[in-house]
């Protein structure tokens, strides 16, 4: 402050002193990088998950958290541990979850996203109570629904160009997005998972204590594909199609929503699904209402690890 004082000749009225005081502020702040404070979003879709989560990290007024509704949606914000989070739900279906994710982004200083929640199994590998940790997220439902052209094919449109393997009448398409950098949209296959947060998943895996479901041993699974469409899907000729065109291990109505925003925005995110269901693999009625709050509570306490991991 002395060189500052210098420069105007060791005169110190007040109102120069604010003045040199906020600018010598703003100067540091440049020379110290003004790094941001991680904020880490923990969130889930609906009731049951957004419970297993508040238990999981501890989220109450009487441990410090303080809620902030915008929009009517809530958000708690406080500590877990060292690291400072916001909890929120997405809601359910592709547009709930693209709205409020990018609603909490833009109102809050969010650093990385961590989503933990029940989907349909989609690997026939898996079973229900697995936790599957995808690499990448697409969408399944980005589709033309096209008419028979009476042959045993279907009337395409010209600007259409068939991109994957059709399930009868409807043909899936890349979705095309942009973001700061791209001069125009771009079609984007899949969105990816950030790198750290999988490998801080890879690390978890081997830590977190036996769980079993339904009788065996559940498995953790890091990488491979998810998918997602604003449809809850129970039919097993769907469920193998699934498999066969994008070998998913999963399938929900948020995920991949999350992760295009999570893009869009150049944020950090993984996203941990536990399986409640077999998207129609099962024999007869599908069995989520019996395995939403245990699966809901085994994949909350995996994301828990991660963020230990950390």
């Amino acid at each position: 402050m002395k060189i500052l004082f210098a420069l105007h000749g060791g005169r110190r009225r007040p109102e120069r002193l604010l003045a040199l005081v906020f600018l010598a502020c703003g100067w540091l702040g440049v020379f110290a990088g003004e790094a941001r404070v991680p904020l880490l979003a923990i969130c889930a879709a609906y009731p049951p998950e957004i419970a297993a989560l508040q238990r999981e990290f501890g989220v109450a007024e009487s441990r410090g958290f303080k809620a902030t509704t915008i929009n009517g949606l809530v958000f708690w914000r406080g500590r877990y541990g060292r690291r400072e989070v916001i909890l929120f739900r997405t809601g359910v279906s592709l547009v709930n979850a693209a709205y409020q994710l990018q609603l909490a982004l833009d109102r809050f200083p969010i650093t990385a996203v961590l989503f933990a929640g029940v989907a349909g199994g989609t690997d026939p590998a898996l079973h229900v109570g697995d936790v599957v940790v995808p690499e990448r997220w697409a969408y399944h439902g980005e589709s033309a629904y096209l008419n028979p052209d009476g042959r045993g094919g279907y009337l395409r449109p010209d600007f259409f160009k068939a991109t994957y393997e059709n399930f009868g009448m409807i043909f899936p398409n890349d979705v095309s997005v942009i973001r700061e950098g791209e001069e125009d949209f771009v079609a984007v296959p899949t969105f990816p998972a950030d790198a750290a947060l999988l490998a801080a998943a890879r690390q978890a895996v081997p830590k977190m204590p036996s769980t079993r479901k339904a009788g065996r041993e559940v498995v953790f699974r890091v990488g491979g594909t998810g998918v997602s469409a604003s449809v809850f899907l129970d039919h097993a000729p769907y469920r193998e199609w699934l498999f066969r065109v994008w070998q998913a291990r999963c399938t929900d109505m948020e995920s991949t929503a999350l992760a295009h925003v999570a893009w869009a925005n150049k944020t950090p995110i993984l996203i941990v699904r536990g399986l409640s269901d077999l998207a129609g693999g099962q024999q007869g009625a599908n069995p989520i209402d019996q395995n939403e709050a245990t699966v809901s509570g085994i994949a909350a306490r995996f994301l828990r690890q991660v963020v230990d991991e950390l």
